[in-house]
């Protein structure tokens, strides 16, 4: 978790990098939940970017992604002990690796020049865009770089550094984690590694989420 101190247009809150054990498997949602998603569960759209409900929600804080898996779990047919949620900052990571240990899923990409076959950023034209336009990663989940910011369960804070096993971030703060980057990003921040956050009850045009279905935590 992380990145290498020589890692090309690194930031300083990617280290120390962390050596993660996931000790439960997870199933990470294949696209960024769309507009007509959250619409046909919480019955609203507020997205800003409307006119395509298979666009990524936007305009949701943490809260609202938080309250939307509470409630796509309470309607589903799940088995007992599972629950839909938001990744965890380490599992997002992982997912959106997909095994690498480069800048992207795909390689190091110094100059980003095969970015814009995997991602929305500086590319978008202005707009999101339907999910699964792009190219997906090595394990097939797509959007995992632009297109919009995700959250993710964690409360921001530095890495520990050294190795552990299924961190769940800070124990407390003020904001939560957001990863991935967005449709008007440079190219940096839809590196794997990049990271940043938002406080919960904000809402943003740039910020929407994709759920992760798993067991619950102890």
């Amino acid at each position: 978790m992380g990145s290498p101190t020589n890692e090309v247009d690194r930031e300083s809150n990617e280290g120390p990098q962390t050596q993660v054990t996931i000790s439960r498997g997870f199933w990470m949602g294949k696209y960024e939940v769309t507009q007509g998603e959250y619409l046909s569960v919480i019955g609203t759209n507020p997205s800003s970017l409307p006119g395509d409900t298979d666009r990524p929600v936007e305009m949701v804080s943490w809260e609202d992604a938080t309250n939307y898996c509470a409630q796509l779990t309470a309607r589903a047919r799940l088995p007992a002990g599972w629950v839909y949620r938001l990744p965890m900052e380490a599992e997002w990571e992982y997912a959106s690796r997909a095994g690498s240990t480069k800048r992207f899923s795909y390689g190091d990409d110094p100059e980003y020049t095969q970015l814009a076959n995997y991602a929305w950023s500086r590319n978008s034209g202005g707009t999101t865009h339907a999910v699964g336009g792009k190219l997906p990663n090595r394990w097939d989940l797509y959007d995992m770089s632009g297109n919009v910011w995700e959250w993710c369960a964690d409360w921001y804070g530095n890495y520990p550094g050294g190795s552990v096993m299924d961190p769940r971030g800070s124990s407390a703060g003020s904001s939560r984690v957001v990863r991935g980057g967005r449709w008007t990003n440079s190219g940096r921040c839809c590196r794997s590694a990049y990271r940043l956050s938002d406080y919960p009850s904000d809402r943003n045009y740039i910020v929407g989420f994709r759920v992760v279905l798993a067991p619950c935590q102890p």
